[in-house]
């Protein structure tokens, strides 16, 4: 169960962030609107949401997910792969002191949260343009410190493992099709998003509900089998920066 969860306001250069997607510039407007109807769906979970305000020095930094992996025994403070992104962490790590034993990655390695999966007691650890070997291999030397098992995945063209997959609980990983062959998700049960739909790939489980992209019906109707209840929230304005689900908070 999540009890608490970091969320940060985005900033009103928000649309000047990093962003491979193509798409058009995000409505500011929206954006927070959208931003607003995620943390009130993570309240509604009955999560406690910690709104930071808004890091108009980091246009990237409401996906705060990305600097910092947090668990109920440790907390560890990433260095992000992208030079832009450097100081998010440092600013995080300011937030989080109070938690217990913190742990930070050191250059040369470089680590995004959102190439770490967690299944349960197993962290998935991407190598990806923004997380490198060294990072991986810090972070696993960490983690083995507190009992948790790592292994590490060769995430390809994807940002982030994330982009392609996520565990939801129940032995379940929702996938898209290339990252439905990597022989580390075998004994999960897969479920594979549509290649038109890859995007919904990424979504989250928190305290019995599912929160999914809204826009996918192929990704919903494969997902309410799963027995959650389903919650659809409008990502279009995150998507256009590469952002999803996951990237908007820090659970726990």
């Amino acid at each position: 169960m999540f009890k608490n969860a970091i969320t940060r306001t985005p900033g009103m250069n928000f649309s000047k962030g990093i962003t491979t997607s193509n798409l058009c510039k995000p409505n500011y407007n929206k954006t927070l609107q959208q931003h607003q109807s995620y943390c009130s769906a993570l309240e509604k979970c009955g999560v406690k949401v910690k709104i930071f305000e808004a890091d108009n020095d980091f246009p990237d930094s409401t996906f705060v997910e990305d600097t910092a992996v947090v668990t109920e025994r440790c907390v560890i403070i990433t260095r992000p792969g992208n030079k832009a992104r450097l100081g998010e962490e440092v600013k995080m790590e300011k937030l989080l002191s109070k938690l217990m034993n913190i742990h930070k990655i050191h250059s040369p390695g470089t680590l995004d949260g959102g190439d770490i999966l967690r299944a349960e007691n197993h962290f998935f650890i991407g190598v990806s343009a923004r997380t490198n070997k060294e990072g991986a291999k810090q972070l696993t030397k960490i983690l083995g410190k507190y009992g948790y098992s790592t292994s590490i995945i060769y995430v390809g063209k994807y940002l982030h493992l994330k982009s392609g997959a996520n565990y939801i609980g129940k032995n379940i990983m929702v996938l898209t099709h290339e990252m439905s062959k990597y022989q580390e998700f075998e004994k999960y049960v897969k479920i594979i998003v549509p290649e038109e739909e890859k995007y919904a790939a990424n979504c989250i489980e928190v305290n019995g509900r599912l929160f999914i992209a809204a826009g996918f019906p192929e990704t919903k109707k494969l997902l309410t089998k799963t027995g959650y209840d389903i919650v659809e929230l409008n990502m279009s304005e995150f998507e256009k920066m590469d952002g999803g689900l996951s990237c908007l908070s820090l659970r726990f």
